[in-house]
């Protein structure tokens, strides 16, 4: 409780304008699921600060309960910024668009002597605000719906020939990229024709800035404070599992029933839903498309099953997500190569029973130390050299005629017995 005492004690506001060099740009990481809202508002409370979701899904309007915002009540407890203001029939809005609101506003907030606590599971939305990693569009002569219809035309291609293309202009990256993985090869080329330099070359400028690595530039903010929830897979699972259930209880059934029935039922009936952008890529409303399209149109038998179908299907992906997001982590943050790496602190939200003491009195001492320009007590989370030393070289195998993408990869293959019964 001593931490909790001390936060309220501490508020930052116009009487510690001395400390507003030291301010923390405060990061929650963590795989959905883990709690990272509610550690938000309760920091977000207690030291006077603003909140910035960093999730994709949540910046468009409808869908509240599939994609978790928070409720209006808790936006009421503590400011909350980048939720429900894009228009869902929008399919266009990117991680640029993203990132250049969301630094507006961190650096109002710091300028109004508050604590930005940035929250969410889009973690390259996240990265985009801690590092300079992005290249701009041309604006002035490229619109931004036409830069996402050409990337969206390159995707369509076939993606030896997109690879074989990026060998021409980027040699360097296309060694780095697997031929399947389009939106990457896409990606690369959409910067070579943007900019006129190849994106390998972009990068290593990006290196040579001051505080440049090889995943991007210097960091954007001089002092964050990333804090990183995680929690045993088993009990995340059961978690998740139940957070389905819980959706369902809530009305999820008739929020997709409406959002279908007002923005997609005339897109399926003219055959051109897209699950691929915007607002319908949200985990939860492409697994119910055969549910909702056939809803009383088959037998209460089969619109059973295909409910069925579709909860289990949601409680699937919502798993492999999470896998993914802690995944993300680890290799973009936690084995993040260069200079401009700030510690990752982890904290285990397993025991829910337990927040108080294993979450939030750790997490608000951690923060009061940066803010006081101190180090923390707490250790920060630490990859063994091996998991983190792992480089993206491109090895094509001839026996078996596949690509191999990861020197670690690589090897595994060659000497882990892969290739003996071939």
């Amino acid at each position: 409780m001593a931490a909790v005492a001390a936060a309220r004690a501490v508020s930052v506001g116009p009487g510690l304008r001395d400390l507003k060099r030291t301010l923390p740009l405060v990061v929650i990481l963590g795989a959905t699921g883990t709690g990272k809202s509610t550690l938000a508002l309760q920091l977000g409370q207690r030291l006077g600060g603003e909140i910035i979701s960093a999730d994709s899904m949540q910046v468009y309007e409808g869908l509240d309960i599939i994609t978790n915002k928070v409720s209006a009540q808790e936006q009421r407890m503590c400011q909350h910024h980048m939720i429900s203001f894009v228009d869902p029939l929008v399919t266009n809005y990117t991680v640029v668009d993203f990132r250049n609101k969301a630094t507006a506003l961190i650096e109002d907030i710091f300028a109004r002597d508050k604590i930005p606590i940035v929250v969410g599971g889009t973690n390259y939305y996240i990265e985009s605000l801690l590092w300079k990693v992005l290249v701009n569009t041309k604006p002035q002569e490229m619109g931004t719906k036409k830069v996402i219809d050409r990337k969206a035309e390159l995707e369509k291609e076939d993606g030896h020939e997109l690879h074989k293309r990026l060998s021409q202009v980027d040699p360097e990256m296309a060694a780095k990229l697997h031929p399947h993985d389009k939106r990457k090869v896409a990606r690369s080329l959409q910067v070579f024709e943007e900019t006129g330099i190849s994106h390998s070359e972009f990068l290593h400028r990006q290196h040579a800035e001051e505080g440049g690595g090889p995943l991007g530039g210097p960091l954007k903010f001089p002092n964050p404070c990333i804090l990183w929830l995680n929690a045993e897979q088993t009990v995340l699972d059961e978690r998740l599992d139940k957070r389905v259930d819980n959706m369902l209880a809530a009305g999820l059934l008739d929020e997709l029933r409406d959002f279908h029935r007002r923005y997609n039922e005339k897109k399926v009936a003219e055959n051109s839903q897209d699950y691929q952008h915007g607002i319908f890529q949200s985990i939860g409303f492409k697994e119910f498309h055969q549910y909702l399209i056939t809803e009383g149109k088959c037998t209460p038998e089969t619109s059973n099953q295909l409910l069925k179908k579709g909860i289990e299907a949601l409680k699937q992906v919502t798993k492999r997500y999470a896998r993914k997001q802690n995944r993300w982590v680890k290799n973009r943050f936690l084995s993040r190569p260069g200079p401009s790496v700030p510690p990752v602190y982890g904290l285990e939200v397993s025991d829910v029973s337990k927040w108080e003491e294993s979450v939030l009195e750790p997490a608000l001492e951690i923060v009061q130390s940066f803010i006081q320009g101190h180090k923390p007590a707490a250790t920060p989370v630490n990859m063994p050299s091996s998991e983190t030393e792992n480089k993206r070289s491109y090895h094509m195998c001839d026996l078996c005629d596949r690509i191999i993408i990861g020197d670690r990869e690589w090897a595994g293959r060659v000497w882990g017995g892969a290739q003996k019964n071939l």
